[in-house]
């Protein structure tokens, strides 16, 4: 049985870049929801302020959350990295080594399941 993985990334949004954050977010979006069938939940929210963005994002397994970090790689990180200050990340799940090697750049913190559901 595969393990869903995730992760929550909060990103401090540059000063008067939050439209060209929101343009990005829709065709981040569209490319995630057409091209990773295991990618089951890609949402950003931005706060009312406009200075922060919170980013919720679930994977069927490590393989599907690869996929979309060589997708993001390979088409939007040029573009969405200067958009954005400080970033901090937590992950959820039990992601493989591959995974986590491939997110130490990004110094998250890692969560164990406790307890709950998903439906």
């Amino acid at each position: 049985m595969t393990a869903t993985v995730g992760w929550f990334i909060e990103a401090e949004i540059k000063e008067g870049q939050r439209d060209s954050l929101k343009e990005l977010i829709v065709e981040m979006s569209d490319r995630s929801e057409n091209n990773e069938p295991g990618t089951l939940v890609y949402e950003w929210s931005i706060s009312e302020d406009g200075t922060t963005g919170h980013l919720y994002e679930r994977y069927a397994d490590s393989e599907a959350a690869l996929t979309h970090l060589a997708s993001f790689g390979e088409n939007f990180a040029d573009r969405f990295m200067p958009l954005v200050g400080t970033l901090r990340m937590s992950v959820y799940g039990a992601p493989s080594a591959a995974l986590r090697k491939e997110l130490a750049g990004m110094e998250p913190r890692f969560f164990e399941r406790a307890g709950g559901f998903a439906r």
